[in-house]
């Protein structure tokens, strides 16, 4: 079952949307009490929907939503006079009081949304492996004359036909184990 963030000032908001969502199979839910809290949390844990209150004893969740990475979805449960303070249009927003039904649907489709942001936003290499991804299009270019398209076409060819990862087959032809 994939892990959400419940934050809300009230132990009992908390223990509620908890109990709902975990009650309906939708998520195993990490309680937080303050916006500091969830930072720590999503960032160690890599979480990536957020179920929360207005505000918080250190801050509003407009303003916790500008300091999470850009993967966490966040889903402000709130009565109505708070949510149309809300300025910020990527914060999702669902009126209170509100059913079961429309919260475990509404905390699904965060969810969704949290997967296909981490995917998006998920770096694809390291700045470590896409420097040995250089170096070694650099060595092929410089050792065989290939343009830097040819190189990278070199390093994805020989990584499909030996079924290692580009990463390895780069540092391959750094310790010069493959020549072109």
């Amino acid at each position: 079952m994939e892990k959400v963030i419940v934050a809300f000032e009230s132990d009992k908001s908390c223990r509620r949307i908890k109990d709902i969502l975990e009650a309906a199979g939708t998520a195993s839910c990490i309680v937080c009490r303050s916006s500091a809290e969830v930072k720590r949390v999503v960032n160690k844990l890599h979480i990536t929907a957020v179920v929360c209150g207005y505000k918080f004893p250190d801050e509003s969740a407009e303003d916790l939503f500008d300091d999470l990475p850009a993967s966490c979805a966040m889903l402000l449960v709130a009565p109505r006079s708070l949510l149309e303070l809300c300025e910020n249009e990527d914060i999702f927003q669902l009126a209170a009081p509100v059913s079961k039904g429309d919260l475990a649907a509404s905390v699904r489709l965060l969810l969704q949304m949290g997967r296909r942001l981490e995917k998006f936003v998920r770096p694809r290499r390291s700045d470590e492996e896409r420097s040995v991804i250089s170096e070694a299009k650099a060595v092929l270019m410089g050792r065989n004359g290939m343009t830097e398209e040819q190189a990278h076409r070199f390093l994805q060819k020989r990584s499909m036909d030996t079924g290692a990862k580009l990463i390895q087959t780069a540092q391959m032809v750094l310790d010069g184990s493959w020549n072109a």
